[in-house]
Order: structure tokens, then sequence, then C-alpha cells
């Protein structure tokens, strides 16, 4: 992964805010309809590749891909793509990323509908509103830019509205509240924004000068989880910003190095943490309750949606994926990823860079090779690879309703995929 990678990982009067159009493009004459037929520049754009001239142009070198299983390629970016967001009901996708851009296109045609040009920073997260009222981005700086989408009549060009911006210096993370517009932020010295969207009301949890790297909102939307460098975890409520579990270096169950990731339980008041060392740690309201060791630094941890077999997932950047028994705090079962079926060595296929749950048995992991891999949770036996990207994924966004999953990468591109048949 890359040295420079982000670290890991929700009124205004009408005279405040900026009106922005996007009408169509011009439809090109006939003789600029026939070059674009017959050039290798729309061929290579159609199957998501760069020539070498432009590889060696960008001053990159990546392998195009034995096989691309992506249904559309978006290439805007000049840089690597860090963040990523379906829009819940509309065929939008939102993607940001090194080159201090945060893009809005068409998931059917990857027309551009929306450029973010105001980042100075690697924007590192993108995403829509729960309902997709509102698409916020960041980036490393700091700096938040909130826009609306404005409804229109139907054919009528997509129209975004800026609504609210924020400078907060060092951001490590933004999310947004699953049910209200209300958008959270960790930042470099363990303060944590909650902002209410788009009055901009803000309430800060206060921090202790240590950084905050993760967050996540608990199931029922009431608490925050958050991690912090030196091992501590929180459990902070939101109504009145107060901490009311926290994990440190006196409790003998406490994380003994950085925590990279935090995963809370949809269904009840169960938190997990996975840090750099390999361990994870189980909490409930009233504090720690059980540990495993994980092989490798825990870069991500999800609970399923509807959690009957009492389980969760951990992925780590040595490339192991172990499904957790959480009422025993055991392993039940490692998922097949090795190189080669029937491969009994202990390597595996690409470090793990994010984790997602697609149904309550099917996880998919998105690897630093490039690929994502889908696995029945049950069994650890794998589903599906979808191939396509030439380096590490750093992000998925994940439509249920159209079955269609986004993905972004090292390699400057967005990818668009179908996602086969669970059959669970």
């Amino acid at each position: 992964m890359r040295e420079n990678t982000p670290p890991r990982v929700h009124d205004i009067e009408d005279d405040e805010v900026e009106e922005i159009h996007f009408d169509q493009d011009a439809a090109p004459d006939d003789d600029e309809l026939e070059m674009e037929e017959i050039t290798m520049e729309e061929l290579e754009a159609r199957y998501g590749y760069l020539s070498e001239e432009d590889e060696t142009a960008e001053g990159a070198s990546f392998q195009p891909p034995e096989r691309d299983d992506a249904i559309l390629t978006f290439m805007k970016h000049k840089k690597a793509v860090f963040g990523c967001s379906l829009h819940p009901n509309r065929p939008l996708a939102a993607t940001g990323g090194e080159d201090d851009r945060a893009y809005v296109w068409d998931i059917n045609t990857c027309d551009l509908l929306h450029e973010i040009t105001e980042h100075k920073d690697t924007v590192t997260d993108v995403y829509f509103s729960y309902d997709g009222t509102y698409l916020a981005t960041g980036d490393m700086a700091g700096e938040l830019f909130v826009h609306k989408l404005q409804e229109n009549e139907t054919g009528a060009p997509v129209t975004f509205r800026k609504v609210w911006e924020f400078s907060m210096g060092d951001m490590t993370w933004m999310c947004w509240h699953r049910g209200a517009n209300v958008l959270f932020a960790g930042s470099e010295n363990g303060e944590v924004y909650v902002w209410r969207i788009p009055s901009g009301d803000c309430k800060i949890l206060p921090g202790d000068g240590v950084r905050c790297g993760v967050g996540e909102l608990t199931g029922d939307g009431k608490k925050l989880f958050v991690g912090y460098t030196n091992g501590v975890v929180k459990l902070w409520d939101l109504k009145s910003c107060t901490v009311v579990m926290e994990v440190d270096a006196q409790n003998p169950m406490a994380q003994q190095s950085v925590v990279l990731s935090v995963a809370c339980d949809k269904e009840s008041p169960l938190y997990a943490s996975g840090a750099l060392d390999g361990k994870i740690v189980f909490c409930t309201n009233n504090g720690p309750v059980g540990a495993v060791e994980a092989d490798g630094s825990v870069e991500c941890i999800a609970f399923p949606p509807n959690n009957d077999l009492k389980i969760v997932a951990s992925g780590t950047l040595q490339g192991q994926i172990a499904i957790w028994d959480y009422t025993k705090y055991g392993l039940r079962t490692l998922c097949d990823h090795k190189f080669m079926e029937g491969d009994e060595s202990d390597t595996f296929q690409g470090g793990i860079t994010r984790l997602k749950w697609l149904s309550d048995h099917t996880l998919i992991a998105a690897t630093m090779h490039g690929n994502v891999i889908g696995f029945d949770a049950r069994s650890g036996a794998r589903k599906f690879t979808l191939e396509g990207h030439m380096a590490e994924i750093y992000e998925m966004s994940y439509n249920p309703h159209e079955k269609i999953l986004l993905t972004v990468s090292e390699d400057r591109r967005a990818k668009i995929f179908n996602i086969p048949q669970l059959g669970d």
C-alpha cells in the first residue's frame, strides 16, 4: 500500500448559497463523431485501461487486467481514488481522490454530472446522506463541503447547490447518520465533530490530543463508537456528549496498539475494535467482554445485517479473512482466500482493505490485488470473484436494490460491477 495512503478507514438562505447548473455537453459535429468512433482512446476508455503512452505521462505503470468483469469504468480521476458512494435511489455515483477532486457521474453512461473543485488536498471521504438529499465530501486537510441535490423536472440536467462548508483542520474519517441529516467527522487531535445539516449546528466530542482514527454509529443510532491511536476505544452518547463506556490502558483487556477498525452490531449493544497487532476486543455498554487474536493488522471488521449466527468478520493486511463466533469468542471459520484451490500453505491472496456484507450470509472482501471476492460466511467457501482493477481497492459502495457494486482504486479508476446471484 502506498506510504501516502490516507488514514482510515455522514437552513441556509438562498442568497448564501451558490447555484450550480450542469448542462449537457454540446453534441459534436459529424466529423468529431467519426474521429471518436475510431480513436484508440475511445477503445481504451471503454475497456478501462490506459495506453503505454498515457501510463508514462501519468507517472504510473499498471498492467492491464487479464479479465475485467466491470460493466462500466469511470476514468476521469488523474490520481488514486479513495472515496466513493452510490446514491440510494438514483443512478448516480460520487467519487473522490488524490487529484483533489470529487465527481458525480451517471452509472449507466459514465457521463460527468457534477465536479467539486474547491478541495485543496486529497479527497478521502465521499458520501451521500441516508436518503440521497445531500452529498458530503471531505479531504485530508479538513475541508468539508455539503451539496444538496436539487429536484428538477424529468430529463432536466442534474443540479447541485452548495449548502454548507467547514474547515476543521486535519480530518481522519467522516460518515453520515443512518436516519438523519447529521454528519460526523474525526480529527487528528482526537475531537469528533457532530453537525446538523444544513443548519451547521455543531457539537464537539472532546479529545485528549490523541488521533481519533475510526468511528461508527451504533445500531440504535444514539451513540458513536470510536477508536484512537493509543489503543483506547470510547462509546459516546450523542445527546449528552458524554462517554458511557471506555476501555483504556488500565484495563487488562485493552488494545495495546493503534485501533485501526471498529464495528457495531445492528441489533444489539455489541461493539468490536481491531488493532495493528491483530487483537480484536468485544465490548458491551458496560465494558469489554472478550477478545480474539487475528493473523495480522485488522484493517476492517463487519457485523452482518441480521445476526442470527452471532458472528463478526475481520480482514487483515496479511490476507486473513476470519469469521468469529462472539458467543464463544473463538474462530468459527477462515474464508478460502488462498492463491489456488486446495492450497495448504499459509499464503493468502492479497491483503484485505475492505469488508462488506451483501446479505445475512454473503461477505465480500476487497483486496490489495484489486479483486473483490465473495464468500459464504457459514462455511468460508468462495462464491465468486470480480476482477478488473490493476491495483489495491480502497473503498466499496453497494446498492442492494440494483445489486451493483462500486469500487475505487489506486489505479485511478472507479468501476461498477453486477453482483452475481447470491443464492442464500
